[in-house]
């Protein structure tokens, strides 16, 4: 059966089949008996960037483009350790981080973690920032 964004939202109810786990469990194997048990944990708790891909799609049939955008940003850092996602929320604070520091952010998220959408965003953010007087003094080479 073919994901039609109109007629498939919401997915639980009407696609089931098109959700799963991170650790490959369908929606009906979530269960309380499951976790306890120990065949669940946090991580499937986690929406897969499967999921995330066809939410925004969703979102996109319904004309709700930022959303659509959000969600295909969220499909793409899914895979991004918590822990650098911390440290680019850091880094995207204003006065905090230089264009060219944000540049290399941007980099990373092509290279390191395919997330082309991503980069763009954090690209477009280091231009508004250098508008309005919002990156970090360039620093001197030590």
């Amino acid at each position: 059966m073919r994901f039609d964004p109109t007629a498939d939202y919401p997915l639980g109810q009407e696609r089931p089949d098109l959700v799963s786990t991170p650790g490959g469990h369908g929606l009906d194997e979530i269960t309380l008996d499951a976790v306890r048990a120990g065949r669940i944990g946090a991580e499937d708790l986690r929406a897969t960037p499967g999921t995330l891909r066809l939410q925004a799609d969703i979102a996109l049939a319904a004309d709700r483009r930022p959303l659509s955008a959000n969600l295909a940003r969220a499909a793409e850092l899914a895979g991004v350790p918590a822990e650098s996602i911390l440290e680019m929320y850091t880094a995207l604070r204003p006065h905090r981080s230089s264009a060219e520091e944000l540049e290399g952010w941007a980099g990373r998220l092509e290279s390191e973690w395919e997330a082309p959408l991503t980069a763009a965003f954090v690209r477009e953010a280091s231009e508004v920032y250098a508008k309005r007087g919002l990156l970090a003094a360039e620093r001197a080479p030590v």
